[in-house]
């Protein structure tokens, strides 16, 4: 295991979860790499869900950055009303798993939660993530981010900035 790695990517996700609790949006998507995949695939049963984003249905499903950009266009403008007011958000991430892809990408598997407060209600989100990770000088780009929410229900809007 190579703790220097693990570290770096480790405090790659920490720094990713703080600029989206920050709402800082132009350091968050400059995290993803402009091709970079963002899905959250929709469950089909109790225990398995959607695979195919182009011929099955998702809860949230970017082909590249612009769908992020998009989003994050629409927060600033207030052309989200569903995003207004913004929730105020805490994102946990545990379990931090690397595994070496081809080219020297990575592939990483963590846990993660999400506490959110928003029109006087305090709610959670908690799910998996696969990240694929590409070289990007002394950093890494986000090329792909795989959510699975685990949440039974979805009370309230679920977007981007909640995962």
């Amino acid at each position: 295991m190579n703790l220097e790695l693990q570290y770096q990517i480790e405090q790659l996700l920490y720094r990713k979860s703080e600029l989206c609790d920050a709402q800082d949006w132009d350091a968050y998507i400059a995290l993803f790499d402009e091709n970079s995949e963002f899905h959250l695939p929709q469950w089909e049963s109790e225990h398995v869900h959607t695979t195919d984003p182009k011929r099955e249905m998702s809860l949230i499903y970017y082909a590249n950055r612009s769908g992020l950009e998009d989003r994050v266009f629409r927060l600033r403008t207030g052309k989200s009303a569903s995003s207004t007011p913004m929730p105020r958000t805490l994102h946990m991430i545990n379990n931090v798993r690397i595994a070496p892809l081809d080219d020297g990408h990575l592939q990483i598997k963590v846990n993660w939660n999400t506490l959110y407060y928003r029109l006087a209600t305090a709610e959670q989100f908690f799910g998996r993530a696969t990240y694929h990770l590409k070289p990007a000088g002394d950093s890494w780009k986000i090329t792909r981010k795989h959510v699975v929410l685990l949440n039974d229900t979805i009370n309230s809007v679920l977007d981007f900035y909640h995962l």
